[in-house]
C-alpha cells in the first residue's frame, strides 16, 4: 500500500463477465488493471468455478500474491458454478458464504464475506451480485434487506465500518438502492450506507456503458449499477468516502477487460478528531 494513503482503505468492485468474449485476451488486462489500482480489497462478480480446477478468481490472482475467497452462488451443473469473490493482499479472516433470497426457478444469489486484515482494520467486506432481470425490483428489495441483516449481525455498529461491494443491477433511484442510502424504508426497516460515488462525484458514472461494445450487445441503456457502499462516517470519522473513480474502462488493442467498468473508492480508515472543535 502506498504510504501516501496510509490512512485510507482502497476498495474495488468489478464484474468480470464470466468467460464470455475473448477470455484469453481479457484475463491479462483484468489482472494487470487490478494490480495497478493497489487496492486493499477487490470484490469480483460473475466468477465461474470449475470442479477440481482453479476458479476465475484464482486465475486472476495467479502470480499476484493476493489471497482469494471464492463463493459460488448458482450451481449451474456439471461442477460449474457462478458467484462472487474477494481478493486482497491482506489476510482474509472469518470468511463465509451468506445466503440471499432468490426468485424460484432463477439463478440463486449469495454474498461473499471476509474481514480484511488491512491497516486500521480488520475491515468487514461484503461482496454480492443481485438478481438482474429488469422487472424483478421486488426481488432485489428482498435481497438488500437480507444483506443489511447480514451486515448488522457480522459488523456491529461499534466496530470498523463495513463495506458493501457489488453489481446490484439497480439504478441509483430504485427503491433497493434508495433503501441502502437511507431514503426509503422497506418492510418498516431503515438503514444507511454512504454511496461512495454519489458522495464524492458529480458525474453520472456509468459502469455498464454502451460505448463498451460488450455491454452494447445486450441493447440495454447505459446504467450505473456497480457500487461501493460504506456505513460511515462513524463517530471516529472512519468510513467517510474520500474519492471514487472508474477504472478498466478503456479498450486495449480492441479488447475491453469486461462488459462492466471497475469502480474504485478511497475510504477514510483511521480515527480522526472532529476538527476544528
Amino acid at each position: 500500500m502506498s504510504e501516501s494513503r496510509a490512512d485510507l482503505w482502497r476498495v474495488v468492485t468489478f464484474n468480470i463477465w464470466n468467460r464470455q468474449g475473448p477470455w484469453a485476451e481479457r484475463l491479462p488486462l483484468i489482472r494487470q488493471g487490478l494490480l495497478a489500482l493497489d487496492a486493499d480489497v477487490i470484490g469480483l462478480q460473475e466468477v465461474l468455478g470449475f470442479a477440481g480446477m482453479p476458479s476465475q478468481a484464482d486465475e486472476i490472482a495467479a502470480g499476484t500474491g493476493w489471497n482469494v475467497h471464492h463463493v459460488p452462488a448458482w450451481d449451474i451443473g456439471g461442477g460449474l458454478t457462478f458467484g462472487n469473490a474477494i481478493l486482497s493482499p491482506h489476510a482474509l479472516i472469518d470468511t463465509a458464504s451468506l445466503p440471499l433470497p432468490s426468485p424460484p426457478g432463477l439463478d440463486t444469489r449469495t454474498v461473499a464475506f471476509a474481514r480484511v486484515a488491512a491497516p486500521h482494520g480488520p475491515l468487514p467486506v461484503f461482496v454480492t451480485h443481485l438478481t438482474f432481470q429488469l422487472h424483478l425490483g421486488h426481488a432485489r428489495c428482498e435481497q438488500v434487506r437480507a444483506l443489511s441483516d447480514h451486515v448488522a449481525r457480522l459488523a456491529p455498529i461499534d466496530g470498523p465500518p463495513p463495506v458493501l461491494l457489488g453489481d446490484f443491477n439497480a439504478d441509483p433511484d430504485s427503491d433497493e438502492m434508495r433503501f441502502l442510502r437511507g431514503l426509503t424504508p422497506l418492510g418498516g426497516q431503515c438503514v444507511y450506507f454512504a454511496d461512495c460515488w454519489s458522495t464524492t462525484q458529480n458525474g453520472i458514472g456509468y459502469t455498464y456503458d454502451r460505448r463498451n461494445e460488450y455491454a452494447l450487445r445486450s441493447r440495454e441503456p447505459s446504467r450505473r449499477i456497480d457500487y461501493a457502499y460504506v456505513r460511515g462516517p462513524d463517530r471516529h470519522l472512519r468510513g467517510e468516502p474520500i474519492a471514487a473513480r472508474l477504472a478498466l474502462d478503456q479498450q486495449i488493442n480492441g479488447v475491453w477487460p469486461s462488459d462492466h467498468f471497475a469502480l474504485v473508492a478511497d475510504i477514510s480508515a483511521a480515527p480522526r478528531p472532529h476538527a476544528p472543535y
